[in-house]
């Protein structure tokens, strides 16, 4: 049986603006892992155990001058936004943390750190979203009710975020609306939102291709709006925008952004919101 998705005042398009916030939670020698970071601007990826200090400092920019540019944006369209942060980089960052905080924007858990969870036993896991719960809740007042896994995740994943006490996660690139995920536990089933991500869209983009231009990027973004938002006549839909503090908040990319912020703030029927808002009234329209 499909699922009912519709959208305050009948929009027709939600539009989900992810800040993805993960500097300082990268993999460090420093930090105890055994090699360092290996997503980088040049695509250089180290072997050695040594700190690659350059690429630490590329992560920083991202704290420093890409976060307040970025910032900026949103604040000045009014924007709803969710920060998808990795716990360790808000710990990092307190002022950040604070603004986002202050701001009023959801705070999706990435993780406690930017890392791999796929390899962890069921118990390293529990402990591994337990401390990303309560680092968040204390860096911004608020624990968070959403998730995104770095890449992988394990079998145990969906129950474990249940048990926590999540409502939703973005593991999954499937459509562009939410549906219910069932997982059951002690031989009861249990539910957990879907809102779907998209990779296609992500700044991310600039790193794995380095060919790739703010240009292209933002043609592409603003087709995928209104192809979208088309669709959206019929059956409201969700775009998502995966963007990086360190990558889209550099100059010579921010104006791409600040673009298709323009293009977005001129249509009408659009619900620019948080992912957590799409959880909660898909939930509310298909209760289980």
């Amino acid at each position: 049986m499909p699922y009912r998705f519709t959208l305050p005042g009948d929009a027709r398009l939600a539009m989900s603006f992810v800040v993805n916030v993960e500097e300082g939670a990268e993999q460090n020698i420093a930090s105890g892992d055994k090699r360092p970071e290996p997503v980088d601007e040049l695509g250089v990826a180290l072997k050695a155990p040594i700190r690659n200090y350059a690429n630490e400092s590329s992560y920083q920019y991202g704290i420093n001058a890409g976060a307040p540019r970025i910032m900026r944006l949103l604040a000045h369209h009014g924007f709803a936004s969710t920060f998808t942060a990795a716990a360790v980089a808000l710990e990092k960052a307190p002022e950040l943390a604070r603004d986002i905080a202050d701001a009023g924007y959801e705070v999706c858990s990435h993780g406690h750190r930017w890392v791999h969870q796929f390899s962890f036993d069921e118990a390293r896991e529990r402990e591994f979203i337990h401390n990303a719960t309560e680092s968040i809740r204390a860096s911004t007042g608020s624990r968070p009710l959403g998730w995104l896994s770095r890449y992988l995740y394990t079998s145990n994943t969906r129950r474990l975020l249940i048990e926590a006490g999540y409502l939703y996660h973005m593991d999954d690139y499937s459509d562009d609306v939410p549906r219910w995920e069932s997982v059951e536990i002690d031989g009861t089933p249990r539910h957990i939102v879907v809102v779907p991500y998209a990779i296609d869209t992500n700044d991310m983009k600039f790193w794995v291709a380095p060919g790739y231009s703010p240009t292209q990027w933002l043609d592409y973004a603003v087709a995928t709006f209104d192809q979208l938002y088309d669709e959206g006549a019929v059956q409201p839909k969700i775009m998502s925008l995966g963007l990086h503090l360190r990558i889209i908040g550099r100059p010579g990319r921010i104006g791409a952004l600040a673009t298709f912020m323009q293009h977005v703030a001129a249509k009408k029927s659009v619900w620019v919101t948080s992912r957590l808002a799409i959880a909660r009234r898909f939930a509310d329209l298909n209760p289980v």
